[in-house]
């Protein structure tokens, strides 16, 4: 019976820990030769196998169809398939014997054994890839929801690995300023700025001269001034910006009087990517629709509806006109809206639990410093004692162990109050502007700010089911919610409810469980 030998590996991510090439062509070779087996032929393939369409697997089934081999030596069964077209094409050929014998190199598979095992084994590939994906995606909205950039970064700057962030390029970003520079005075081709990069040693990946259409990207690039585009929207970016937005626009204008007209792009709707249908989990996309009537008047409307991409469920939800979906919006948002009498007296809670946070700490270590001057003090007599012959070097050493280890350890709780002493009013000092400036987004006629608003209220993906939104909140906005129901919003004595405890007071979370219980 003749073989057929197949290695695969992909540049993915879901095969970061699988064998190379060469190194399961090598497994193999000697699992073959263990078991007696005539490889009449190799494939080899570089190519993920989370979609159907494989050049060298079709080819091999193909030859394996005109009875050229009746089996298949592979490192796992994933290497043969990660979709359920592939799979089920695999366990077919050897259910229906054109396939009589599949090695890996932990099990053997035959075409008269129960195929459940196998479908399972590649229902688990196909289920790995999907989590992957799904998983990666929402690492990435996480991401942006942040204000981090989830890519490389643009010329001019760099991907610090260390801090997991992006950074200006110290040589660099000063000579990408500068072509914004040049570039805004009017007198120059977009080739002109890519000699001017190139004489300057900003070049392309090859090390040659940056073409025109790149050097457009780049001046086109909100990136430089602090924002990013993502899934078509743009979104406010935690990154040093470059150059100032002025700068930019200047830039804008100048490519916009010496180049061709642009057809112009459709801007993605505002509320796109923010809410999921409640009936099928798809995402909700927007639709533009213009009405012509007979009388010559034209009306335009903008609607959000289920993308129904479902294939499970067949949804039913109705679509939502745009006006009425910011009148939800804008209810939801003062809401959970933070009132300005209490907003300020939070304020003036976290500076007196500043100032308290400072002096307690400032105590403790005092008191810590002492203690290591004391234990130093405590070593050099040691030593001295040592020194003199009156201890053993064993008892000096097991005594200095000690005294070294208290030291450490004091030395560390110094570092984490200097450090941690006040770590918990950032969060609390964000949360709190957030919350005050719901109303502020409700009001707006800035339909970002209330995409936005709303999802640092629900999360991501808040759901939308009968032209309604689901409150699912996470819980600082639910407990302000239940506090806002109960009490005026002039009320405010009943903030300073305090939990008795060393640690500073989160007043909020205190407050909020006296109001809420």
């Amino acid at each position: 019976m003749n073989y057929f030998l197949y290695a695969r590996k992909s540049t993915d991510v879901e095969d970061k820990q699988v064998l190379s090439i060469e190194a399961q062509l090598a497994e193999l070779r000697a699992l073959a030769k263990k078991k007696g087996l005539a490889i009449s032929e190799e494939f080899v393939e570089k190519r993920t196998a989370k979609m159907p369409g494989r050049p060298v697997f079709n080819e091999m089934v193909r030859r394996i169809q005109k009875g050229e081999a009746q089996g298949v030596v592979c490192w796992k069964l994933d290497r043969l398939a990660r979709n359920p077209v592939d799979g089920g094409q695999v366990q077919w050929l050897l259910q229906e014997k054109v396939i009589q014998h599949i090695l890996t190199h932990n099990q053997s598979y035959y075409s008269s054994d129960n195929v459940l095992m196998m479908s399972v084994e590649f229902g688990m590939a196909n289920q790995y890839i999907r989590d992957l994906s799904q998983n990666t995606k929402r690492g990435l909205r996480a991401k942006v929801a942040k204000g981090e950039f989830p890519g490389t970064a643009p010329t001019g700057y760099l991907n610090d690995s260390r801090k997991k962030s992006i950074v200006i390029d110290r040589k660099k970003g000063k000579i990408v300023k500068e072509a914004f520079e040049l570039y805004a005075q009017g007198n120059s081709r977009l080739e002109d700025i890519g000699n001017f990069l190139y004489q300057r040693n900003v070049r392309s990946l090859q090390g040659n001269r940056i073409h025109k259409d790149r050097i457009k990207y780049i001046l086109s690039n909100p990136f430089y001034y602090g924002h990013f585009y993502y899934s078509g929207e743009i979104h406010e970016g935690k990154h040093p910006q470059l150059i100032n937005k002025k700068l930019f626009d200047k830039v804008q204008e100048v490519m916009v009087q010496r180049g061709h007209p642009q057809k112009p792009r459709n801007d993605p709707k505002a509320f796109c990517g923010l809410l999921r249908c409640a009936t099928c989990g798809m995402m909700i996309t927007g639709e533009y629709k213009v009405k012509r009537q007979k009388n010559g008047n034209v009306h335009e409307y903008h609607y959000y509806r289920c993308s129904k991409k479902s294939k499970l469920i067949k949804c039913d939800e109705p679509q939502v006109r745009q006006e009425d979906l910011i009148t939800e919006i804008d209810n939801i948002l003062n809401t959970y809206a933070m009132p300005s009498p209490w907003a300020k007296e939070f304020g003036l809670l976290m500076k007196e639990d500043e100032k308290k946070a400072e002096q307690e700490s400032a105590e403790i270590i005092e008191d810590l410093r002492n203690k290591v001057s004391t234990i130093s003090e405590k070593i050099q007599r040691l030593l001295d004692v040592y020194l003199a012959q009156d201890i053993d070097r064993e008892t000096y050493l097991k005594e200095r162990s000690k005294l070294f280890s208290n030291k450490k350890s004091f030395e560390e709780k110094i570092y984490n109050l200097e450090r941690d002493a006040k770590a918990w009013l950032e969060p609390m000092q964000e949360w709190l502007n957030v919350a005050s400036s719901l109303a502020e987004a409700s009001q707006s006629n800035d339909l970002s700010s209330k995409k936005s608003s709303l999802q640092k209220i629900f999360g991501s993906n808040p759901t939308l089911h009968h032209r309604r939104i689901l409150e699912s909140v996470i819980p600082p906005y639910s407990a302000l919610r239940a506090a806002r129901q109960k009490i005026p919003e002039t009320e405010v004595s009943l903030i300073r409810v305090r939990r008795a405890g060393f640690e500073p007071a989160k007043t909020e979370v205190a407050w909020f469980t006296a109001k809420c219980d």
